[in-house]
């Protein structure tokens, strides 16, 4: 499997080009920003989006969605607890001082708990992780060679995601990483919204918001 991960846009979410290279097949996930760089990694590796999925919808998560759709035709999937935030990327795009809000389009697909995400011969699972916001999911693909878990704003390298925002809830965040994610093996490899790579082992042992 081919993975790119690089910071995109003013807040730097991480975006990740995830594909297959025997069949060509990719899924982007969280393409806030900078579609450019996306559509340049995609072009590197001769990748073509089969989905482009959304770990919540904040704007610096979702904020490159549409853009991407209408480039490549690609269909976004986002969890629907997340629909009011997404409604509001307006106020969102406000309360980070930029001028104007990205072109919102529609959410083709939801991602359920459970609900598994195919690409190339690779199977990944969706797990509904609330707590930063109500549509928060992590997308944990466990590969043979090694396991990956894209956290969104859930799971950071010693910290958690914040919850003073709308649809944010601390009890229930605390609660999605203890039942979802700590339960995966420790060696699996954490790709969060923000910031560095981690593993689940060492945000057992020593992430402090977790002891």
């Amino acid at each position: 499997m081919i993975l790119e991960t690089f910071p995109v846009g003013w807040l730097q979410c991480n975006c990740s080009v995830f594909g297959d290279e025997a069949t060509g097949e990719a899924i982007v996930i969280d393409p806030g920003d900078e579609i450019t760089k996306v559509v340049a990694a995609l072009e590197k590796h001769k990748l073509r989006v089969k989905m482009i999925a959304v770990t919540h919808a904040h704007i610096d998560h979702v904020g490159g969605a549409k853009k991407l759709h209408d480039l490549t035709g690609a269909p976004v999937y986002m969890n629907t607890a997340d629909s009011e935030l997404y409604d509001m990327l307006d106020m969102q795009a406000a309360w980070i001082g930029l001028r104007q809000a990205p072109e919102r389009g529609p959410i083709d697909v939801s991602l359920n708990d459970g609900d598994k995400l195919i690409v190339g011969d690779v199977a990944g699972t969706v797990l509904h992780t609330p707590g930063h916001t109500q549509g928060s999911v992590s997308l944990y693909f466990p590969l043979a060679e090694e396991k990956r878990l894209f956290a969104g704003d859930t799971l950071f390298q010693g910290s958690i995601g914040r919850t003073d925002l709308p649809g944010g809830n601390t009890k229930q965040i605390l609660r999605s990483i203890h039942d979802k994610l700590l339960v995966l093996p420790d060696e699996t490899i954490v790709v969060p919204g923000h910031g560095s790579a981690t593993t689940i082992g060492a945000e057992r042992d020593s992430n402090p918001f977790l002891q």
